[in-house]
């Protein structure tokens, strides 16, 4: 069993107050999923928190123990979800979806949407990245029309396909050392502020103070921008997810 380490902190509303994180760390025996909910520009019942908190139980129901394709189990959720509670496409709160999963021979990677996985192997690290979003924001006018269609950016919402669109990748077991899977509110410490040379380093310090540290000099620094001049931004501070799983070598 490997080592695992989490870290989670709720950011605020766009209205600058505190709110509950919409971010979600989820353990199973064999897996680790980690859901970040889609803010709603006005408020609702089924905003993005509870749209990754209903999602996760929703994984948590099924055994990922085999040697599937990622993408069904969670199209086989996202269509569960949808189904019990009236959703339709288009219409629905919705939240990206990272699993990093591990067998006898082999680790698994999922990613649908910007929450990055960060493999670090023997010979390196590996990202899988969704940056369908990121590439659209500014070339578009209404980002959610482009929402889970052609041309456009995926994330898990009221429409199963969606999970096919997912980036995947494989490892052999005994080549990875250690894993970063990471919402936005944290990878945009490497991606966007340049807080840390790269994920590399958000590793070693994950090591030397625990994962808590990382959170804390995102947050460090996002006081310093509190105008949000220097890195702009919709909120202050967004929510922040972060787990760190480490392999025995040869194991």
């Amino acid at each position: 069993m490997p080592e695992i380490t989490t870290a989670e902190r709720a950011g605020v509303g766009r209205d600058g107050l505190p709110r509950p994180t919409e971010d979600r760390i989820v353990r199973l025996p064999n897996a680790v999923v980690l859901l970040d909910g889609a803010t709603s520009p006005t408020p609702r019942e089924r905003d993005g928190g509870w749209h990754s908190r209903h999602l996760a139980a929703e994984l948590t129901r099924l055994d990922l123990a085999d040697d599937h394709d990622l993408a069904d189990y969670l199209a086989r959720a996202i269509a569960r979800l949808a189904a019990e509670n009236g959703l339709t496409p288009g219409n629905s709160p919705s939240s990206t979806v990272a699993v990093t999963r591990w067998t006898d021979t082999a680790v698994d990677v999922l990613v649908l949407a910007d929450s990055p996985v960060v493999v670090f192997t023997d010979t390196g690290a590996e990202v899988v990245a969704d940056h369908r979003l990121r590439d659209l924001r500014g070339q578009v006018d209404r980002i959610t029309d482009w929402r889970n269609r052609e041309d456009g950016w995926w994330v898990a919402e009221a429409e199963p396909a969606a999970a096919h669109r997912a980036v995947r990748a494989r490892w052999p077991r005994d080549r990875v050392r250690a894993v970063l899977m990471a919402t936005d509110g944290v990878s945009c410490g490497v991606d966007d502020y340049g807080l840390f040379a790269d994920w590399r380093a958000v590793l070693d310090i994950t090591s030397e103070k625990g994962p808590e540290a990382v959170l804390d000099e995102i947050r460090a620094a996002e006081e310093g921008d509190a105008d949000r001049t220097k890195w702009p931004r919709p909120k202050v501070h967004d929510d922040q997810a972060l787990a760190v799983i480490r392999f025995a070598a040869g194991k």
